[in-house]
């Protein structure tokens, strides 16, 4: 049961990150994101509710660079009670040179359930240092602040909560970790 229900939740998201944005602005993302800088280990700070996360999990991610020139996705999810979920798939970068859309596919069945053209992990800004990346989808439905470190400052956190406001994220709805 627990198996089946990872599954579901891996291609709802998959699924989910498909959904139309005609009833949106556009989502500006970094002018820029330098792949090779942006690999590694990245802590989720903050992030809005999702069907494929519990509330009260926190979330790790790496990132590893193949020589295909595709990126290993690894995501854990690390509940309260210490045991972890992990799941993984291939990151590939849209072909418009600024490397800040990806089209992230995972493993399994949600292998199968096709990913927008456009892509459903965008950069929207990535700190010039790459200590911290602010990441979501178009439809506003998905949002997450990663760092490099489980925690960074109230001020640089709420900074980025600011700009996920100003772009249309519903902030108030943010799950922060502790």
């Amino acid at each position: 049961m627990k198996i089946y229900s990872f599954f579901i939740a891996a291609v709802s998201v998959v699924l989910m990150s498909c959904s139309s944005t005609k009833d949106t602005k556009t989502l500006p993302t970094a002018a820029k994101v330098d792949i090779q800088r942006y690999m590694g280990q990245w802590y989720e700070i903050f992030r809005l509710p999702n069907q494929f996360q519990r509330d009260d999990s926190r979330a790790e991610a790496l990132y590893t660079m193949q020589p295909d020139g595709t990126v290993k996705v690894l995501n854990t999810e690390i509940r309260p009670d210490g045991t972890q979920k992990k799941v993984s798939g291939t990151a590939t970068a849209i072909s418009d040179g600024k490397n800040s859309r990806l089209r992230v596919t995972f493993e399994g069945l949600a292998s199968l359930v096709p990913v927008s053209k456009e892509g459903n992990y965008w950069i929207i800004r990535v700190a010039p240092d790459y200590s911290t990346a602010l990441v979501g989808t178009p439809d506003r439905k998905y949002l997450w602040l990663l760092s490099r470190t489980p925690q960074i400052s109230p001020t640089r956190r709420s900074a980025y909560e600011s700009e996920a406001a100003r772009l249309g994220f519903d902030t108030k709805r943010l799950l922060h970790q502790r």
